[in-house]
């Protein structure tokens, strides 16, 4: 049998950098060709310090990626703390508009309505009754600055929270915080530190809330049971996707729940180098770090 057809072994041929650039995006293109059957991954990436650096601007080649997994058939969506004001711009740059986004730590699942703008309704909204947590809390922090998050999305506020986004937001008293049903409680101070928050947590034992400790000064609390997890599973539900075929990204202990999630039901947790030791013992992978593109690293590979 004659094997002239074939290339002779071991062969090599050099070309121009622009070429080889050229190729290596084919190949890219090539493994995103929609007529290729591929196993569609819901992509849930947190926001501040996984696809956003402290001063706001994108991690290194997120956009980028954010498209290569979106052209290759993934559904890429956001898990965040944030409320929806401080989320949409985000989406906006990310260049993504997806069906469902999970706001206020899951207390808030937004579902896109139809068109090409980023309009979106308050399809799940968890509430509770912060009246005892925020007496627990003045008591010990009478200093802090408070903010809650009603289930119709206006927040109001005590005093100005630094970096706080609070467009259309209400500066109130104290006493009016807990007027009515909340989605979310957050509290700011200063002069306290991440350690400081977790031992004051313990210390009150806040046993009828959920609770994530910022890595800033910052407290944020939850309707009982409810974290990024449980919005996602209500996404991952609607959607139709396999439990194993999630993929969540994060840095912050207000991830660990969605971590466990993700990984429970035999999907990925990817955890940023930055993050604290905890947070990247409960994800199953560590990329790098925010500030290095580790959320445009992940996503390449798949």
């Amino acid at each position: 049998m004659s094997d002239a057809h074939l290339p002779a072994t071991g062969s090599i041929k050099v070309v121009r950098p622009k070429k080889a650039a050229k190729l290596v995006e084919q190949v890219a293109r090539d493994t995103e060709d929609p007529r290729v059957e591929t196993s569609r991954l819901l992509i849930a990436l947190d926001i501040d310090g996984t696809v956003i650096l402290e001063d706001e601007s994108l991690s290194p080649g997120v956009v980028d990626a954010v498209e290569h997994a979106h052209r290759a058939g993934h559904e890429v969506m956001v898990a965040t703390g944030r409320s929806w004001e401080g989320t949409r711009g985000i989406l906006r740059v990310l260049g993504i508009a997806p069906e469902f986004a999970v706001c206020s730590n899951g207390a808030v699942v937004l579902k896109r309505l139809e068109g090409d703008e980023l309009l979106y309704e308050r399809w799940h909204v968890e509430t509770f009754d912060p009246r005892e947590v925020l007496d627990q809390l003045r008591d010990h922090l009478p200093d802090a600055r408070y903010m809650v998050e009603l289930a119709d999305g206006q927040r109001l506020y005590t005093e100005p929270l630094e970096d706080w986004n609070l467009t259309r937001a209400r500066r109130v008293t104290f006493e009016e915080l807990g007027a009515q049903p909340v989605c979310r409680v957050v509290v700011v101070s200063p002069d306290q530190g991440e350690q400081d928050f977790v031992e004051l947590v313990s210390h009150i034992g806040l046993n009828h809330v959920s609770y994530a400790v910022g890595w800033t000064a910052w407290l944020d609390i939850a309707p009982l049971g409810v974290d990024k997890s449980t919005g996602l599973e209500r996404v991952r539900t609607a959607l139709g996707i396999d439990p194993a075929h999630v993929l969540v990204m994060g840095d912050g202990r207000n991830d660990v729940g969605m971590f466990r999630w993700a990984l429970d039901h035999g999907g990925r947790a990817v955890a940023m180098a930055q993050g604290p030791q905890e947070v990247r013992d409960a994800a199953g992978e560590t990329t790098t770090s925010v500030q290095a593109g580790g959320v445009a690293a992940v996503l390449r590979q798949l």
